[in-house]
């Protein structure tokens, strides 16, 4: 078995098989189905594209700050469950099985990048994981260290007017990544910064624009502040504080859109 081969097995029967893979208030039901997962060279340029002010800045870190020798960069997506998705199709509000997939959702991913990591260490590799990292900062409306975009760069998928990323399972899920010092082969990247999105020029698709309750998403732009005071203002006071807003999210640009659960076609629509 290949080292790709093994890392795809060790994330796939994580996924499988580990506790917390489930909502417990909502009697169990599941969070995540089987995962996308790719490798990006930890010297791919992307990488110095995202310290630039009109990405997402300086303050964003190379895959070599987090290891020293840093070779290749894992990433994975978890889509949501059909169940979890389908439960956001409404309006204005998020769903309660939404957030707290979400909330749920993320504990289960941090003991998945943790036991990536660890497995790679017992194997005598460097290894970590920058999200669970003392140094891993979240600002307002980013953070030092995008897994979403390392995602991209692994060739799992292209962004939307959201800026949410679309993979061949859709836009809805969490993801996650560790850096390793293993070399593996990259992920081909073969599409565009936004080919996977509807979107067009005669204004195809743009489905998410109106699922947004902020009014955070136009065909320029995402307005990340729109985003977030809906979530501290609306969020908060519907789901309370127990929930780390940054995560729980809102989500209604990822449901009831045709890219929540694949890639669109123009014959979609």
């Amino acid at each position: 078995m290949t080292h790709r081969e093994e890392i795809l097995a060790t994330i796939e029967s994580f996924v499988e098989e580990a506790e917390g893979n489930a909502i417990p208030e909502c009697s169990g039901m599941r969070i995540y189905d089987k995962p996308l997962v790719g490798f990006a060279s930890a010297k791919d340029p992307l990488y110095a594209d995202l310290k630039r002010e009109d990405v997402i800045g300086p303050h964003h870190r190379m895959p070599q700050d987090w290891i020293e020798g840093a070779a290749t960069v894992i990433a994975y997506f978890l889509p949501f469950a059909r169940e979890v998705v389908k439960s956001n199709d409404g309006k204005g509000m998020s769903s309660t099985e939404w957030y707290l997939a979400r909330h749920h959702g993320e504990l289960f991913n941090e003991a998945l990048r943790d036991h990536l990591a660890a497995t790679l260490q017992e194997k005598g590799q460097k290894a970590v994981a920058p999200a669970r990292l003392e140094g891993f900062e979240m600002q307002l409306t980013s953070s030092n260290w995008s897994e979403r975009h390392s995602a991209y760069a692994a060739g799992l998928g292209t962004f939307c007017l959201s800026y949410a990323l679309i993979t061949e399972k859709g836009c809805a899920g969490r993801y996650g990544t560790v850096v390793t010092d293993l070399e593996i082969e990259p992920t081909p990247r073969t599409l565009g910064l936004r080919d996977n999105c509807l979107y067009d020029e005669q204004g195809t698709c743009g489905l998410c624009i109106p699922r947004c309750p902020a009014g955070a998403i136009t065909p320029e732009k995402k307005d990340h502040m729109k985003c977030l005071d809906f979530l501290l203002n609306r969020v908060v006071t519907e789901h309370g504080p127990k929930y780390n807003v940054f995560v729980g999210g809102c989500g209604l640009c990822q449901t009831k859109v045709p890219c929540a659960r694949r890639s669109p076609k123009k014959s979609d629509l």
